[in-house]
């Protein structure tokens, strides 16, 4: 029994669902099959081969390992499902195109900078537009949320009286932040903005676009990226480049910054941070923390200083 070409977007459309109904998100994934699913059709496909998965994953603009091991693997989960409804459907085997997990170096923001890409949203047409993108970024450099998360806001997740933002993150855990004052008012200020240049917007969504419709990353990570040139920020390096995500980092970095200098006890901040990020893991927390020079030199100048916070048997913790 062939495949028709025709029938792979029903396929993939089918695994999605199933997929999602038990609580999977798969946006990365729907991003890739719906690529593999164009890339089949041009070559007019009967039927889905381990060459036709391998082909894909490799072609351009797949320029590194990682890329293509991730674009394998998507494709890999979908055919292992798919092969129950046709056996003509080839599995890749695992780890066919292997790559080691790496993640890009973080992008940490200077207050100037970050002052500057407010600056770079304000100046964006038309005014909703600006309100909108000046909001996510302060928002998120204020609180440390995620792009995800900040993007799946809705209207009732700010409470304007208790000054609080109820967050939904991995997983669907859920967590209340306090805001400070400044930033409960940058929200109420910006629900009263949207009201008076889209009175008509029946969307849930507390960040929208001028359509009235929430956000999407396909749109906000390309306008991030514009802002960051339209502010002149520069790559630090290859693998250093600003990136929206990356005001999280600052925000983490910032926080244990503040404790350092503060003479508050680091080991103490750092859980209560790590509840503050989403995080389940004390090693997601930690990645956010490695590698920035500013805050190891904070962390040394702490282990020299006689006033340091000590452990049992006096050796100073940091």
């Amino acid at each position: 029994m062939s495949m028709m070409s025709a029938d792979l977007p029903g396929l993939v459309g089918d695994y999605l669902l199933v997929r999602r109904a038990l609580g999977y998100k798969l946006d990365d994934a729907e991003h890739i099959l719906n690529r593999f699913v164009a890339y089949q059709h041009a070559r007019d496909a009967r039927t889905v081969t381990i060459g036709d998965a391998v082909g894909f994953a490799t072609a351009p603009p797949a320029r590194t390992p990682r890329t293509q091991a991730l674009r394998l693997s998507a494709v890999r989960c979908f055919t292992r499902w798919a092969h129950c409804q046709n056996p003509d459907i080839e599995v890749p085997p695992a780890r066919l195109l292997p790559a080691r997990p790496t993640r890009v170096a973080p992008y940490i923001y200077s207050a100037g900078e970050i002052e500057a890409l407010l600056d770079a949203a304000d100046a964006l047409k038309p005014e909703l537009r600006a309100a909108t993108y000046r909001t996510l970024i302060g928002l998120m450099a204020a609180t440390g949320i995620r792009t995800g998360e900040a993007i799946a806001l809705d209207i009732a997740s700010f409470d304007p009286h208790s000054h609080t933002l109820t967050v939904t993150g991995k997983y669907g855990k859920v967590r209340m932040l306090p805001l400070h004052p400044t930033v409960a008012a940058a929200l109420t200020d910006y629900l009263h903005r949207r009201d008076r240049l889209l009175p008509a917007a029946a969307c849930p969504a507390l960040l929208i676009s001028t359509k009235g419709t929430r956000l999407h990353p396909s749109g906000v990570h390309p306008a991030f990226r514009r802002l960051t040139n339209e502010a002149g920020l520069r790559p630090a390096s290859s693998s250093c480049r600003p990136r929206l995500h990356d005001l999280r980092h600052t925000f983490a970095v910032s926080t244990m910054l503040d404790a350092y200098r503060s003479g508050a006890n680091p080991a103490v901040v750092l859980p209560v941070l790590a509840t503050w990020l989403g995080h389940t893991e004390p090693r997601d927390t930690y990645w956010y923390l490695t590698g920035t020079a500013e805050l190891m030199a904070a962390a040394t100048e702490r282990l020299r200083s006689p006033a340091a916070p000590s452990q049992p048997g006096g050796r100073g913790r940091s």
